[in-house]
């Protein structure tokens, strides 16, 4: 059954007005023929094994929660106790007392029944009836060996059992070892699970080897089969004078790219002109990677299963093998390449005013870092001036573009957070040496804006032409989370206007306009952005809320991301009319898989990403305890508050350590305030804290509170006076 079936079924059922049917009448509803009938009740079935749907004694189809009944994700905690989190948006959280998880591990997906309803100050209990599908097979952890049997004890703090090692399992593990074991038998009352070591990754505290225990945790491959290699290697050896012959020759612009200084896979370059009419032609040119890729080859096997590049500080898994990625299509200066162009004249408000989508070769002119080309923009580097001679024309052309594109943007109401990066530099042996905020510069600005416009445009084009494709979408904010933070900004004289079911962007912007420079700045942006949905990519073209864009998509970065590959192959067989209607039938199944296999891994690639932040953080202020520095509140929970230091680096000051007095957290507002002082703090603060314990296995970082740096210079103050 396909997807949309699926949609329509649950939709239906989720309707206020529907009375439970029978499967009988359901496939009548559907237009279900005789012949599916078998395959239509298998997926009620499946439905019904995976929690969406429960059948009434009598046969009837229906939601869990219709019969009193809690179906999401289990959450444990450290403690013992557990939540479920609700399918449905906006249903608080069940709480599971640690007697009734019944075998739950954290993430899987559970049914529980509410056995206490919720009050008005305190969450509804209940206890998990069923385990739905257990989500997590593998576990990264530290060996403890005993001399008949070892536990391993996982390194993620949420999966609160140690797993029970019988001496057959050991494979080779030592005591301390970092090890990756499978589960065997799952947890029963009084019995810990149970499992084998399949992997040993080496001594704790290894850098390698902690690095290696996040790529593990977050099932992200690393080595390329050997079939990939080799078909690789075969493909990268190909002959291009046929492929460069047929194909818009584009060799005698000046053509440039600009990349990091450490960037190999180079998969779009520039061109700029500008016409006699005063509009700007301006080039983007991405690595045709479907050249070499082809549809159910063994790397597009590979590709589509990686789903994307993943960038980990000093170590990058990417997602095709290094031949292709860092060589036959990366677009090296001087040497010829095959590409897909987007060419678009743009007028002098910034619209696209002509494009053409077009196969093409090119041969770069220069290899630019933004360092370089930032210097000659903002510092007028007369030495980079004189080496680049032939391209600083193009570039203050570029430049003036791209500050048009920018007031464009900002005119429909695109919205821009501002929050700062993280850069962290490695000496030769891997250590931290320091941390820094990541400076998006001019030229940086640049290449964003003619990839966003370069993205835009393909998407309308093909969003016109009605074809399958993946496009990449960011849904307008829950009326529920615009509400939340109307609520919260109110307290500080700020307000949303209009419909909250369905806000503009512009609204949003003009807040983030309006807080710049002041107090509140960094409180209610942080609200702000967690009141955002997250993007991902679909099927279904429903716009870019925070760029404030009808159509978008992702083109520009085939190398190291799967849609763009994807629609690559789409726009080339459309340009050389290759898409009849049983072709398109077949794309819309596959770009349907794609964007949600790409959007799973994209958020795996991601977590994997700020756990090793986190612990490159945490190994950087291991030799720091005791230091004091001064950092901003960031976040406020009900245990504590994190505080950002300027480099970044995030630590937390927890309640129970605060002893001037009873601290009370205010989930409204999003502080915590003394019962008896009545100080309050919240997102935004500045304060003076000490780092008082480092944790670098579990990569964390302790803070005790010193100060709120305004209170202090109040003080400061008074004893002036006096």
């Amino acid at each position: 059954m396909t997807e949309k079936i699926r949609e329509q079924l649950l939709g239906l059922i989720n309707d206020p007005h529907y009375n439970p049917l029978k499967r009988e009448e359901l496939a009548l509803i559907f237009n279900i023929h005789p012949s599916e009938m078998p395959m239509f009740y298998n997926f009620l079935d499946e439905l019904e094994e995976d929690g969406y749907i429960i059948k009434t004694k009598k046969g009837r189809v229906m939601l869990p929660n219709k019969m009193g009944l809690f179906v999401g994700k289990f959450v444990a905690h450290r403690k013992g106790y557990g939540f479920v989190e609700s399918d449905e948006e906006f249903t608080q959280d069940l709480f599971i007392p640690k007697d009734d998880i019944n075998g739950a591990l954290h993430n899987d997906r559970v049914m529980a029944e509410i056995v206490t309803p919720a009050t008005e100050d305190k969450r509804a209990e209940g206890k998990v009836i069923k385990i739905i599908k257990r989500e997590v097979t593998r576990v990264v952890g530290l060996f403890q060996e005993n001399k008949s049997f070892g536990f391993v004890v996982p390194d993620d703090k949420k999966f609160n059992q140690d797993i029970f090692i019988p001496k057959r399992g050991f494979n080779g593990a030592k005591n301390d070892d970092k090890v990756v074991c499978e589960i065997t038998l799952w947890p029963q009352e009084n019995r810990k699970p149970e499992g084998k070591i399949i992997e040993v990754l080496g001594k704790k505290g290894e850098r390698g080897v902690e690095i290696d225990s996040i790529i593990r945790a977050h099932g992200l491959p690393e080595e390329f089969p050997k079939k990939v290699i080799d078909e690789a290697n075969y493909v990268s050896s190909q002959d291009l004078e046929d492929e460069i012959a047929r194909r818009l020759d584009l060799r005698h612009l000046d053509i440039f790219t600009i990349d990091g200084e450490d960037a190999k896979d180079l998969d779009d370059a520039i061109s700029i002109e500008v016409l006699p009419n005063g509009n700007y032609k301006l080039g983007v040119h991405i690595a045709d990677v479907t050249h070499y890729v082809r549809e159910k080859s063994k790397l597009d096997k590979e590709a589509l299963k990686r789903a994307t590049s993943v960038y980990l500080v000093d170590k990058v898994i990417p997602m095709l093998p290094k031949q292709l990625s860092n060589g036959v299509c990366s677009l090296n200066p001087f040497e010829d390449k095959l590409t897909l162009s987007c060419i678009m004249e743009i007028d002098e408000n910034g619209k696209v005013v002509n494009s053409e989508i077009a196969e093409t070769v090119i041969n770069s002119k220069a290899r630019m870092t933004y360092t370089e080309v930032s210097d000659i923009l903002e510092k007028d580097d007369e030495k980079l001036k004189q080496t680049f001679a032939k391209q600083v024309e193009d570039f203050k052309n570029a430049e003036k573009l791209a500050r048009i594109l920018m007031k464009r943007r900002e005119r429909r109401g695109a919205i821009d957070f501002d929050f700062p990066e993280a850069k962290i530099i490695l000496n030769r042996e891997g250590k931290v040496v320091d941390i820094k905020c990541y400076e998006r510069r001019i030229s940086n600005k640049m290449i964003e804006e003619f990839m966003l416009v370069a993205n835009e445009t393909v998407a309308e084009h093909f969003y016109w032409l009605q074809l399958p494709f993946v496009y990449r979408i960011h849904e307008t904010p829950s009326a529920e989370k615009m509400e939340d933070l109307n609520k919260f900004i109110a307290t500080f004289g700020y307000h949303i206007k209009g419909d909250l079911e369905d806000v503009h962007p512009k609204e949003i912007q003009s807040l983030v306009e309006k807080i710049k420079g002041t107090k509140e700045e960094e409180s209610i942006s942080t609200i702000a952005l967690r009141s955002m949905k997250q993007a991902k990519y679909s099927p279904q073209c429903i716009g870019h809320f925070g760029l404030a864009a009808k159509y978008y998509c992702h083109f520009t970065s085939p190398i190291r991301r799967y849609p763009d590959l994807q629609i690559h192959r789409i726009i080339k067989e459309q340009l050389n009319n290759k898409l009849n209607n049983k072709r398109q039938e077949q794309l819309s199944h596959i770009v349907e898989y794609a964007s949600t296999q790409s959007s799973e891994r994209e958020r795996a690639a991601e977590l994997a990403e700020r756990d090793v932040h986190d612990f490159y953080k945490a190994c950087y202020m291991a030799d720091k305890v005791g230091q004091e520095f001064d950092g901003v509140v960031s976040s406020v929970t009900s245990f504590g508050m994190f505080v950002e230091l300027e480099n970044t680096v995030e630590g937390l000051i927890r309640l129970a350590n605060m002893r001037d007095d009873y601290y009370i957290y205010n989930q409204e507002t999003y502080t915590i305030m003394g019962e008896r002082s009545h100080k309050t703090f919240k997102i935004g603060d500045t304060v003076r804290i000490k780092v008082d314990n480092v944790n670098v296995d579990f990569r964390e970082i302790d803070f005790v509170l010193i100060s709120k740096l305004e209170d202090s210079h109040i003080e400061e103050d008074l004893q002036s006076e006096e």
